[in-house]
């Protein structure tokens, strides 16, 4: 039986993920993203994305090219997604509901789809199938698709292993291996070292993002230390501090609470996407954040806030949107004078985050920290370690499932070819066994 890995999306460019598997003649889909970069210029343009079709987002790039999907409609069997970010399940409202198959993530992560679709006033036309990491779930004749228990930056996070008659196929976009995960539970290690001794793994698509970095990339118990001797180190007595990292980093969240809470300071969180994944998450019993934080999300609540924390400044935390200066966040209305709070000397700013290496972000904030410097304010940047895995993380999964083939994803080749520096020492060689792929292209497992 033929088995065959199709590349369309996230292995010409970082986001947009999304793999096809095709077993003799039925398909399941591995993500379907975003392209963020190509939403944010379009929304900074003036476009508005709710009033896009599937085919403009795929006109302007923000989302996946389909054809090959569409050319085979009534192969597809599920849409399997590994995580809430919105480069791997954001495309979804726009792409599954073509397709006759149920859409299959862990709890968290179907709940935040839910939202997504709720707020762009789209509706999903195909059964969520809220899974467990540990499940196996057999959708179709030849094709069940299991589960395995990962960390990354956000939470309730898989890798997929794709079992056909012909061997298994391990999907590893995003992953790194904690230890020490803030929020949730460590990597399913034990699953992962079976995969691999059964012997059956016939390729790895590999998160090779981080490739070029030779280390293992930091748990997030070590961003928890970062953040505390910011926080409980630096002196802030009398001065504001505003916190901003990505919406989803639920760990990172729990983090500020814990240290605002020793410094007898209130929290607030402020904006749109902090208030629906936190509030998914608490659907789904995996946080109770709204216990210790007031979570504001519409712009009169904001204002209202503002006004108070500016009279009280060393009696709040606030925690709000902006980690990539994108233009519409609080952070950025702030720095605009958009919204009412007057930064004053020594106020405290900590990016618990890193800027993601691509145009309109580094530009936005540039900007916004030229805004935000000019009041005389502390800025304290990339308070943060990483959600992907480093080089000797994928030695580490490379060891465990043991593949016949790996695939590099989540980048073009460069950035992700620089896994060659491991792959070549262990015996993975380019056109034999280490198989790289761009958007459009695939391959055919022999």
């Amino acid at each position: 039986m033929n088995v065959e890995i199709i590349a369309l999306g996230g292995y010409s460019e970082v986001g947009k993920n999304m793999t096809a598997i095709k077993v003799g003649d039925e398909i399941v889909v591995l993500d379907c993203g975003f392209y963020l970069p190509s939403l944010v210029e379009f929304q900074e343009g003036g476009g508005n994305k709710k009033y896009l079709t599937p085919k403009g987002l795929q006109k302007i790039g923000a989302i996946p090219d389909d054809t090959y999907l569409e050319s085979n409609k009534d192969k597809v069997k599920a849409f399997v997604v590994s995580h809430a970010h919105l480069d791997h399940v954001g495309a979804i409202p726009y792409v599954a509901g073509k397709y006759n198959a149920p859409v299959i993530a862990t709890p968290y992560t179907i709940e935040v789809l839910r939202t997504l679709a709720r707020d762009d006033d789209v509706k999903i036309k195909n059964k969520l199938m809220p899974t467990k990491t540990g499940s196996i779930i057999k959708v179709s004749k030849n094709i069940s698709i299991e589960l395995i228990n990962m960390t990354h930056s956000t939470i309730d996070v898989a890798s997929i292993a794709v079992h056909t008659p012909e061997g298994v196929i391990v999907y590893t976009n995003d992953f790194k291996f904690d230890n020490h995960p803030v929020v949730g539970k460590k990597p399913d290690y034990k699953r992962l070292k079976e995969l691999g001794d059964e012997g059956n793994v016939r390729a790895l698509i590999l998160d090779s993002l981080y490739s070029a970095k030779g280390m293992k990339t930091p748990s997030e118990k070590v961003a928890r230390e970062l953040l505390k001797d910011v926080m409980l180190g630096a002196e802030n007595k009398g001065h504001a501090i505003f916190i901003t990292s990505f919406a989803s980093h639920m760990a990172r969240l729990k983090s500020m609470i814990d240290f605002a809470k020793k410094l007898d300071r209130k929290v607030v969180f402020m904006g749109r996407s902090l208030s629906k994944y936190t509030k998914a998450a608490e659907n789904v019993g995996l946080v109770d954040y709204s216990k210790d934080a007031n979570i504001l999300t519409y712009s009169r609540q904001v204002q209202k806030m503002l006004k108070t924390i500016e009279k009280n400044r060393d009696k709040y935390v606030v925690v709000c949107t902006g980690s990539q200066a994108e233009p519409n966040a609080i952070l950025s209305r702030i720095g605009n004078k958009q919204l009412p709070f007057n930064f004053v000397h020594d106020d405290h700013i900590i990016f618990s985050c890193k800027t993601i290496p691509v145009e309109p972000n580094i530009s936005n904030r540039e900007k916004l920290e030229k805004q935000l410097t000019s009041r005389g304010v502390r800025i304290f940047r990339d308070i943060h370690v990483s959600g992907h895995g480093s080089i000797e993380d994928m030695r580490d999964m490379i060891d465990m499932v043991k593949p016949e083939i790996i695939i590099p994803g989540h980048g073009d080749y460069k950035v992700v070819s620089n896994i060659e520096q491991l792959t070549d020492v262990i015996g993975y060689k380019p056109g034999k066994n280490l198989i790289y792929l761009t958007n459009g292209k695939s391959l055919k497992l022999k």
